[in-house]
């Protein structure tokens, strides 16, 4: 991963496998030489599919209908190869007859050299036009991969030979077996996997920390055992559809070494796998594993295999005696295909060596730089500037003796408030960018909002500088112009809050935190409107009354005094309102 499988983080597994080669919109061309789909399952022996061709013989140039048709399928992978090298690249390119069913592909960088399906749709049947090149070899045979659903597909149907007229008759050649890729046998497990030796045999990371997987069925567990040269690998989980771990050199998704524990039907299938970037997992062979074992029981999914510490001259697989970090997932399955997990990943807070001592460790859901850039938007836009806006626009009268150099008091506490808003908010800026390494594109609306928000809060200062003195013509100017921007602001900070909340980066525990975000933007209303209120009650205790043009205005010290002290205790309760919405939300985001 490259900085912080927080995201495998984003993670491991953005993971929509598919047909063909895991793609149900039929980009399949990395499948295009050996047409075997990456579903990690053995291929369907006994095809139920056919193809059919328009004319037995041809021509270069000539122009034949190869029509596709069977039980209703999913995915496919159409070709023709030279009858007497089917290893070979592919022979001649196709025309469409229906775009909305099928696309041309790019095979051996030969344009239009294979056809497969646009959609995931179910068809019973495609037709196509097969052109015969003009180098064509004297006997072409076309080869189908049909796929019906992930993990029911056959590879490379065979379908009619075609030759040229003045050709020799087409004798099969002797053929070679090559067996056809089996699922190593898999035991049954009888009991839940124990923590009792965690930390004394097993190195253990559980989420929650200390759970035990014998009595808590929410308890994610994965252990790992050493004996000799190999490595007894245990996790367990909620049954949802797929458990997963990576090993990664750092906390980024990609380039990494992935173990997936998927539920199909009744039964569990084990998968090593790697990972290329934020991308779906790449199937890997099972021979590296072995005494691979499952259960589903109560509500829990465990399995279970051993594989050796190195395994020289195996790909993508690691060796298991150097440090890594550890990425702990799980997510939806169904029919075998995998999802992207609902929540980021449990990622451990350092490298860890799993042949080292054993040891007991837990990891965090959240990384440190979302967190604190979290909490540095919450304290800013939650308490410091919303009470900097109230002492602005309320405690004028009730704080206006000069308090430092020769400026009222309210306009200082206006100011630091709002110099700490700014400041608070640059910090917190940056911190995303570290953590991504530059501008992340999976993040919506929120870091394009965050940039405005980011701009009008330096832009604020900046135009407080040029302040007109009060009766210049041009204050009314500056005044409507820094509310509208503070305004503004505000309005969009709380937009990218809530956007944020739902971030899998921050993944604050659950829906509870937008009911508290909209009891926070309430609460917050609720005082400007009694403020408000109260102002407009207060302005009413004076009486202008016209008599003989002589104004007489009634007394009004007794109220003015009444309507500074509601003041103070409204903003005294406000302050302490606004400080445990703060502690709930820095609660949330310190406990991930």
């Amino acid at each position: 991963m490259a900085v912080s499988g927080f995201t495998l983080g984003t993670c491991i597994l953005l993971l929509h496998i598919s047909y063909v080669a895991n793609y149900p919109n039929g980009k399949v061309t990395q499948s295009c030489h050996g047409m075997i789909p990456e579903h990690g399952h053995s291929p369907q022996s006994v095809p139920v599919h056919d193809i059919s061709v328009s004319q037995m013989t041809f021509r270069p140039g000539d122009q034949i209908e190869v029509t596709l048709s069977g039980h209703p399928f999913k995915g496919f992978l159409l070709e023709a190869r030279n009858a007497e090298d089917l290893s070979g690249p592919p022979i001649g390119s196709f025309t469409l007859i229906d775009s909305e069913v099928s696309q041309l592909l790019t095979c051996e960088d030969i344009q239009g050299s294979a056809v497969s399906h646009r959609s995931a749709s179910k068809k019973t049947e495609v037709k196509v036009y097969w052109n015969a090149p003009s180098s064509a070899p004297n006997h072409t045979q076309f080869l189908v991969t049909v796929v019906e659903k992930y993990k029911v597909y056959w590879v490379k149907i065979p379908g009619p030979i075609i030759s040229q007229p003045n050709a020799f008759p087409f004798t099969t050649p002797k053929a070679t077996i090559v067996p056809l890729p089996t699922l190593p046998p898999a035991s049954h497990l009888t009991k839940p996997f124990s923590a009792s030796d965690c930390g004394n045999k097993k190195f253990c990371i559980r989420s929650p920390l200390n759970c035990d997987p014998e009595k808590e069925a929410s308890c994610v567990f994965l252990s790992f055992t050493r004996d000799d040269q190999s490595v007894m690998v245990e996790m367990s989980g909620p049954s949802k559809g797929y458990l997963s771990f990576a090993l990664s050199h750092d906390q980024w998704m990609g380039d990494d070494d992935a173990y997936l524990c998927i539920q199909e039907d009744l039964t569990v299938y084990i998968q090593p796998s790697h990972l290329m970037g934020r991308s779906h997992p790449v199937m890997d062979s099972r021979d590296t594993l072995e005494d691979m074992a499952w259960r589903l029981a109560d509500g829990v999914m465990q399995c279970s295999f051993r594989r050796n510490i190195t395994l020289p001259g195996v790909k993508n697989r690691f060796d298991l005696n150097t440090s890594y970090y550890i990425f702990l997932a799980d997510g939806a399955a169904n029919d075998g295909r995998i999802y992207k997990h609902s929540q980021q990943p449990l990622i451990t807070y350092e490298k860890y060596d799993v042949t080292d001592s054993p040891k007991n460790i837990g990891g965090s859901h959240s990384v440190l730089l979302l967190k604190v850039h979290g909490a540095l938007m919450f304290v800013a836009w939650m308490t410091t500037v919303s009470i900097g806006v109230l002492v602005a626009r309320f405690f004028k009268p009730v704080w206006s003796k000069a308090f430092f150099l020769g400026k009222a008091a309210w306009f200082q506490v206006h100011r630091m408030l709002m110099f700490t808003t700014t400041a608070l908010t640059c910090i917190a800026f940056v911190m995303p960018f570290i953590y991504r390494g530059g501008w992340s594109r999976h993040a919506g609306y929120h870091p394009y909002l965050g940039c405005i928000v980011m701009t009008l809060a330096v832009l604020q200062p900046l135009l407080a500088v040029f302040r007109p003195p009060l009766h210049d013509p041009r204050r009314q100017m500056f005044n409507w112009t820094h509310w509208s921007m503070g305004t503004a602001a505000r309005i969009i900070a709380v937009a990218a809050m809530f956007l944020g909340m739902d971030l899998p980066g921050l993944n604050l525990p659950d829906s509870r935190k937008t009911y508290a975000m909209i009891g926070f933007v309430a609460w917050h209303v609720g005082t400007e409107i009694v403020l408000e209120v109260h102002a407009y009650r207060l302005s009413r205790k004076v009486e202008i009354l016209d008599d003989d043009r002589i104004q007489i205005l009634q007394s009004f010290t007794a109220a003015e005094t009444e309507g500074h002290a509601f003041k103070k205790a409204v903003l005294a309760i406000y302050v302490c309102g606004n400080v445990t919405f703060l502690i709930v939300f820095l609660s949330a985001i310190s406990h991930l």
